[in-house]
């Protein structure tokens, strides 16, 4: 018998799949085209504790293999998301991630405490998000600052925490450890890689915050590396995530040691590909007889 349930910090998904932050919405732009009871989880975009207007445009620029993102956080703020997308969400038979952003850690905590008492499954942690105190360097790509930030979290969330880890450091096994040392429940990689294109007609950048996220199929290759290198460092739940377009994608992630995979830049243009992601591991889980994804997790 088929069995498609995985574990993240003891809470159980019917099947490995749900959607990477800021690719998704809160579900509702997808609502008719994705039947999101049909995922293992939906991970909302970033929620801050205030309302944040997000970069200048343009802010999304199309590049081989994906794409670039600048859109900087755009958010309603915690309270418009609890009045508004929550009740959404806790509608649908899936899990519910809350993507938590900040700029300083204070601004963490407010958004940690205010979901204390919502029917929220776990919250994942932004930690690309720039320390305004220590000159807009990012909170992720510094070992101290995550595993400070990682504690002071894990303090006062009452959800299990998944640390989502920058790709944009040396050693992505240093974060990692990082990371758990200071109490994580879980982990997800990678967020998007820094990158640049300039329009060479005007001699210009083309976003104007003349960096931005590079996601899609490109970044693969080194998402899969990195999931392996992490669930070879550490001994928490793994969420892969980076180019994945398939159920052969996600799999892949899976034998590098992924518990749970997530769809980002796919959702833009082909937005029921989680759908198929979903039945394609069943598929190959038949195909394969394999009754637990557990038989071919790290098998590498």
């Amino acid at each position: 018998m088929i069995n498609t349930e995985i574990n993240i910090a003891g809470v159980i998904w019917k099947n490995p799949v749900t959607v990477s932050s800021g690719t998704f919405g809160s579900g509702m732009e997808f609502d008719e085209y994705v039947d999101i009871n049909k995922l293992g989880a939906v991970t909302t975009k970033g929620v801050a504790d205030k309302p944040w207007a997000g970069n200048p445009t343009p802010r999304i620029a199309e590049v081989y293999g994906g794409m670039l993102n600048a859109v900087g956080l755009q958010n309603p703020g915690i309270e418009t998301f609890c009045s508004r997308d929550l009740p959404f969400l806790q509608k649908k038979d899936t899990r519910i991630i809350v993507n938590v952003c900040g700029h300083t850690l204070e601004e963490y905590l407010n958004v940690v405490d205010r979901l204390a008492d919502e029917k929220v499954d776990l919250l994942e942690i932004n930690v690309s998000c720039p320390n305004v105190k220590e000159g807009g360097i990012a909170f992720g790509v510094d070992p101290h600052a995550l595993n400070e930030v990682t504690k002071e979290v894990k303090k006062h969330a009452k959800q299990p925490i998944i640390m989502k880890l920058s790709p944009n450091v040396t050693d992505i096994a240093e974060m990692a450890r990082a990371a758990v040392d200071g109490g994580a429940d879980a982990l997800s990689l990678i967020n998007t890689l820094t990158g640049m294109k300039i329009d060479i007609e005007r001699r210009k950048f083309v976003l104007a915050n003349k960096t931005g996220g590079l996601s899609g199929p490109a970044v693969k290759p080194i998402a899969v590396r990195m999931v392996y290198q992490v669930a070879h460092a550490v001994d928490v739940p793994i969420i892969g995530m980076g180019g994945i377009q398939t159920a052969e994608d996600a799999i892949e992630f899976i034998m590098a040691g992924a518990t749970a995979v997530s769809v980002g830049t796919a959702n833009f243009y082909r937005p029921n590909v989680t759908e198929e992601v979903v039945e394609g591991i069943r598929n190959y889980m038949e195909r394969h007889h394999i009754e637990s994804l557990d038989e071919i997790r790290k098998c590498l």
